[in-house]
């Protein structure tokens, strides 16, 4: 493309992390990349996580700064944007465009969008969409090579310093039960968590540290994990940051690696020899039914099965495309499946982009829409489906009692109900605010809530309305 000047940051942008307002005279010296992203975008935060390993390849010869361009309504809040990106711990600069502005004047149509800046502040090449890892890179490497030898620019950049509270939590997602006992995805610190009823932590499972090591409970290591089920004396994880699908068992606390290559990418179907070499992207979710181990994966926008006895993974349904589209297993489209719950042949899936909640036949392939309309419509109302509305749910969980499926609004900072087999989406009236909930577990009478952005566990019980904190780890 042909070289321009970079427009100047707007005085209207949000910056969520540094000391003082960014200037583009701060970044002359230095190749740039300007990432246009969205903060519950999952093509983004990989485009994210891949610029921040290239910038830590070329420490003196490359800036990242990310620009956040909000697409859900409760995202044109700075403070809840800057928790989103706080669970994964960038350290460059992060501005919010809440009114469009920069991206605008950058002429951006889509996120991911990547801007590549020369030294000398011009515009020379932009990626748009996920998975361009190599290209960019290659680009970078060539304006690097016609950077001439000059002195450091003196006009620092200046990181806040601060963040989340040092709490027991951090950032919890996945919760599952077990009888008298509850399992935590504490995604923040890379672990997962096995608590008494009361709160009390038993055993911690993963190190703590973010990396992908199979072993000892104590050894081993997961990155983010988020979604998790258990069966018997075996607890499932969606390692999210891994790319993989992990196991404990439970009696002895071992845990090894049941599917995932540790990158991203869309798996051939068919028998696997090598679970450690099939490639999964981004899987948010595990559900377990008739002997299949579901998983939903918000990078591909697709849900697969794979097979425990032998060895196989194969597609439930999903196209690729990021959509809200009923149909065949080849028509039907996903908007970042985030969630899931199964029971016998049907699978329900939580579309966390397209504020949707869908059912997928595991046999046939065949999906509807239970609530949502497309990936660009979502509100907050109640009543018959045709007419309720979500905000960017993150979690859902079947009720082992009754015909009912509840929906954690992330969005809406809502806990809801949707009665099945026809009827209408409700409102919990709760005694106070959530926090961007994103996990559930439901189990005699009791909905337990992953309150994230609070970085605690509630306990609502649906027979007196009551709500409670768990102090786990306290």
């Amino acid at each position: 493309m042909d070289a321009a000047p970079a427009p100047e940051f707007p005085s209207g942008l949000e910056w969520l992390n540094t000391a003082e307002p960014l200037r583009m005279s701060q970044l002359l010296g230095r190749v740039s990349a300007l990432a246009f992203v969205n903060a519950g975008s999952a093509w983004c935060m990989q485009t994210l996580v891949d610029l921040g390993h290239l910038r830590n390849r070329h420490p003196d010869r490359l800036n990242v700064v990310a620009v956040h361009v909000p697409r859900f309504e409760h995202e044109r809040e700075g403070r809840r944007v800057i928790r989103r990106f706080s669970r994964n711990r960038f350290a460059f600069p992060i501005g919010h465009d809440p009114d469009w502005v920069l991206w605008q004047h950058y002429g951006i149509e889509a996120w991911p969008t990547v801007v590549l800046v020369d030294a000398a502040g011009q515009v020379r090449e932009r990626f748009v969409g996920d998975g361009q890892l190599r290209d960019i890179d290659a680009a970078i490497t060539r304006l690097q090579s016609e950077i001439q030898p000059r002195s450091l620019n003196e006009e620092r950049i200046e990181m806040r310093r601060g963040g989340e509270p040092m709490l027991p939590l951090r950032f919890p997602i996945g919760l599952a039960l077990s009888g008298n006992y509850l399992y935590v995805a504490d995604s923040g610190h890379h672990r997962v968590l096995e608590c008494d009823l009361s709160g009390r932590v038993l055993r911690q499972f993963g190190s703590g540290g973010a990396g992908f090591i199979d072993g000892p409970m104590e050894l081993a290591a997961f990155n983010r994990p988020h979604g998790l089920c258990v069966e018997r004396d075996t607890l499932y994880i969606a390692d999210t940051g891994n790319h993989a699908v992990r196991r404990i068992q439970l009696r002895g606390g071992d845990i090894d690696t049941v599917v995932g290559a540790g990158r991203p990418g869309t798996p051939a179907e068919g028998p696997v020899s090598d679970p450690r070499m099939v490639v999964l992207d981004q899987p948010r979710a595990v559900s377990l039914a008739a002997g299949n181990l579901y998983i939903a994966t918000a990078g591909d926008n697709r849900v697969w099965r794979f097979h425990l006895g032998a060895p196989a993974i194969s597609r439930v349904a999903g196209s690729g495309s990021l959509a809200v589209v009923d149909g065949p297993r080849d028509a039907a489209a996903f908007a970042e499946p985030s969630s899931l719950a199964s029971v016998q042949q049907v699978v329900y899936v939580c579309d966390a982009a397209g504020s949707a909640i869908r059912s997928a036949n595991a046999r046939s392939g065949q999906v509807a829409t239970l609530v949502g309309v497309d990936a660009w419509t979502h509100g907050d109302a109640d009543g018959p489906r045709g007419d309720a509305r979500l905000q960017h749910p993150q979690a859902i969980a079947l009720d082992p009692d009754a015909p009912v499926l509840w929906i954690a609004d992330s969005g809406n900072d809502r806990l809801r109900s949707l009665r099945l087999g026809g009827g209408e989406l409700t409102t919990v009236e709760l005694p106070q605010r959530l926090h961007a909930p994103g996990g559930l577990a439901v189990a005699d009478g009791s909905v337990w809530i992953a309150d994230t952005d609070a970085h605690a566990v509630l306990r609502y019980d649906t027979r007196d309305g009551s709500l409670k904190h768990v102090p786990i780890g306290e």
